[in-house]
């Protein structure tokens, strides 16, 4: 065999062509030879073909390289790797689930600035085993899986596409939409594959009015990862939003129910006047969240003779019943025919009931305390809904104070009750939080209906 050893071969002519052997012939690279390609290869079948390699990677390569297919080892722990930053067309990477452990811990492709699949969202392999190619086509539809065939060969899509609300934001891989009014939730896409075609939620309906004793606190449901998720469909869901109850100082009206899908949120329960006889709630005090007692001398015999039935009835929660309990009862009032140590019961809330007046001591009683969220997750937008409480998230559905005869104020529970106070001046429910008013004579908050589900 002859040898030629020359330290480069060039054609005749500037810019002319090399050929290397006849048809028919074979050209042998031994073992060891590398061959580095620094221009253009045509007629091999490069374009879209990748050298694997063979070392496993547990992080992000950061970027990766063209040409090169790596296998991720997501044993320990999910992570990221970064396509290539301005690729030419032709650009081509491939990753593949070197433990089949992408359904527990995914991978994700972040774009670097160019579309994948035509989207400008990150692309997460979660399909346990799989393996991907992805080729650079051009701006409009970046990255382009082939190989595998398509996209939904190397991941499920489990995410929710919606659209509806008065606000939409987003926290982290989240979307929440916010409806403080009626409207419509409109579904497009529930995903594909075993996940979620659910959502979290929160349904507070319209806090009751007032007229002497506190307005009972909107129905809450609250469904945040944790309680068991609802089913949804690829269709439009019609948004109830409870307005907030009518104040006195004839008998109180109940809030309005706030209602989505299958979960219905009741207005809380409204207060009585003083002709309601004491020993009946009165006819709209029941609802989410019950109504205080009123509190306030009902006509007895003649002047100077006690108040026939004393303490009070206050307007029961949770009704209807639903589990877990969406409200609970108000406190009961007391007062008789002459004294002046009449007050009314504050409207339940829901994290907890209203406290009972004492017959014999001045004053009324507080609302209920409401009840704590995490839906919002840490949107920085949270503060512009519900109130801020002892515990982390945002406070829904306090109870409205009670009032009394005497000068003095009783607070409405957090999360939007109203300030009982006397001589007609109670405050209204905080709008959009559930909250029951406080008495007298004032008007429940209106309810608030949130939905949440992962979109990315």
């Amino acid at each position: 065999m002859s040898e030629v050893k020359v330290n480069k071969i060039s054609p005749r002519t500037n810019c002319g062509t090399v050929q290397l052997g006849d048809s028919g012939d074979s050209i042998t690279i031994p073992s060891g030879v590398t061959i580095t390609n620094s221009g253009t290869a045509a007629g091999f079948g490069s374009t879209g073909e990748v050298s694997w390699n063979t070392t496993k990677i547990t992080a992000d390569p950061g970027p990766a390289v063209s040409g090169v297919g790596y296998f991720t080892d997501t044993s320990s722990s999910a992570f990221d790797i970064t396509l290539p930053s301005s690729p030419s067309a032709g650009a081509v990477v491939a990753v593949a689930d070197y433990a089949n452990n992408w359904n527990t811990n995914a991978v994700t492709l972040l774009r670097n600035g160019s579309n994948i699949e035509g989207e400008a969202k990150n692309f997460k392999c979660n399909k346990q085993g799989s393996a991907i190619t992805f080729v650079y086509v051009d701006a409009t539809k970046g990255w382009i899986a082939v190989n595998a065939g398509n996209s939904s060969q190397a991941f499920t899509n489990p995410f929710t596409e919606a659209t509806g609300g008065n606000a939409i934001v987003e926290d982290g891989d989240y979307k929440i939409h916010i409806f403080t009014g009626p409207g419509t939730f409109c579904v497009s896409n529930v995903g594909s594959g075993s996940g979620p075609g659910n959502v979290d939620y929160l349904v507070v309906a319209g806090g009751g009015g007032a007229t002497y004793g506190g307005g009972g606190a909107g129905g809450f449901r609250n469904c945040v990862s944790t309680c068991g998720t609802i089913p949804i469909e690829v269709t439009g869901y019609p948004i109830t939003v409870g307005s907030g109850g009518s104040g006195g100082p004839a008998n109180s009206s109940r809030g309005g129910n706030s209602i989505f899908s299958s979960i219905t949120s009741t207005g809380g329960g409204g207060s009585s006047n003083s002709s309601q006889p004491p020993s009946v709630a009165g006819p709209n005090a029941p609802g989410g969240s019950g109504a205080g007692g009123p509190g306030f001398d009902f006509p007895a015999p003649s002047p100077g003779s006690p108040v026939a039935t004393d303490p009070q009835a206050a307007g029961v929660g949770n009704t209807p019943p639903v589990s877990p309990p969406q409200g609970n009862p108000g406190g009961t009032g007391h007062g008789t025919f002459t004294t002046t140590d009449n007050g009314s019961g504050g409207g339940g809330g829901a994290g907890s009931a209203a406290s009972n007046t004492s017959i014999g001591t001045p004053g009324g009683t507080a609302g209920g305390a409401g009840a704590p969220t995490s839906i919002f997750g840490s949107t920085p937008t949270a503060p512009s809904y519900g109130e801020s409480g002892p515990s982390p998230g945002r406070y829904f559905a306090g109870g409205g104070g009670g009032s009394q005869q005497n000068p003095g104020t009783n607070a409405g529970g957090v999360g939007g009750g109203g300030d009982g106070k006397p001589g007609g001046a109670g405050c209204s429910g905080v709008a959009n939080t559930g909250g029951g008013a406080g008495g007298q004579n004032s008007t429940g908050g209106s309810g608030i209906v949130v939905i949440r589900y992962k979109f990315q």
